[in-house]
């Protein structure tokens, strides 16, 4: 499971990934936040699971749910949020928003626009490759995203360049509003990566330890420059699509039951107990003290400045800088 990460720093990590989403959707409800906003309550485990892998010279490119794998991947919590809250202290100065992150001292970046992660993460990997080093490119993608045409143009391509990406399939099982099962054909996703000569594998994304060794073998593969990895780990989006989505076409038991059996604080905490590596009393502190940190972050972000009027075309053009 890694030194540098265990069980118990995963669930510590997984509390302040759902307090943070917790504080997004504050400012929707208070009409602080305008626009779509896409959250993964109940997807935790994925992005704990990648924690203590990647370098940070090591590249991932995220979707439209990107908050996790940001947090996953380093980027600092208030920056982060006040790009969430369009402040001028945010990553991009506000001007980028949920959909457009882009923390480059991490080398994280998102789109917003489905399956489109995994070419730019391709472009991450083959530049790796020119560079001669041995980074790798995670391109993060949904269930959604594996019928779209980059899904399969991307998929071929590293492998006939045995370039070093690892794509991410968070399998929610619906792309928008439409049950996976019912226009995914096959075996499913992960069986895919055969067709291409690549590393496939599925792991139940609602335990981060199952996780945390899938992405550590994924990573392995594509880092050792023996081609492309495929992961699918399997989840639940315990929220709608996004923010404001009826979420009429799940059943009201379907979603007590997923929150049920598949809430990945709730696997990790009750393995932490079973163990005897804490007890409910340090779980219950864990969860209160991340609540609590990031109340105190909302705060602050909440009394930053919006960008001002001024800015409003920097940034837009890149310039040479010869």
């Amino acid at each position: 499971m890694g030194e540098r990460f265990p069980l118990l720093e995963r669930y510590r990590a997984m509390c302040v990934m759902r307090a943070f989403e917790e504080a997004c959707l504050e400012g929707v409800r208070n009409g602080e936040l305008r626009g779509e906003l896409h959250l993964a309550v109940g997807q935790e485990g994925v992005a704990a699971g990648m924690l203590g892998t990647l370098r940070q010279t090591d590249w991932m490119v995220s979707t439209h749910r990107s908050h996790l794998h940001a947090i996953a991947k380093g980027v600092p919590l208030r920056p982060l949020l006040a790009e969430i809250y369009e402040k001028a202290t945010g990553l991009c100065g506000g001007k980028g928003g949920h959909l457009h992150l882009f923390a480059p001292e991490q080398r994280f970046s998102t789109t917003g626009i489905v399956g489109s992660s995994l070419p730019v993460a391709l472009g991450h990997a083959y530049a790796a490759r020119l560079d001669g080093t041995d980074d790798v490119a995670v391109g993060i993608t949904g269930d959604g995203g594996v019928n779209t045409g980059q899904f399969h143009e991307t998929l071929n391509m590293a492998a006939i360049w045995q370039l070093p990406l690892v794509i991410v399939v968070e399998n929610n099982r619906y792309a928008i509003s439409v049950p996976s099962r019912d226009v995914t054909a096959g075996p499913g996703i992960a069986e895919r990566a055969r067709a291409y000569g690549a590393w496939g594998s599925r792991v139940d994304g609602t335990d981060v330890e199952l996780m945390a060794d899938g992405f550590r073998a994924a990573v392995g593969h594509a880092r050792a420059g023996e081609g492309p990895a495929l992961l699918e780990a399997t989840c639940f989006r315990f929220r709608g699509h996004f923010e404001g989505d009826v979420d009429h076409y799940r059943s009201e038991e379907e979603k007590r039951r997923m929150i049920a059996e598949g809430d990945p604080l709730r696997i990790a905490a009750a393995r932490l107990l079973d163990r005897g590596q804490a007890d409910a009393a340090t779980l219950s502190a864990i969860e209160a003290d991340a609540r609590r940190t990031m109340r105190s972050l909302l705060h602050e972000v909440r009394a930053d400045p919006p960008p001002p009027p001024a800015d409003a075309f920097r940034d837009v053009l890149a310039r040479n800088p010869r």
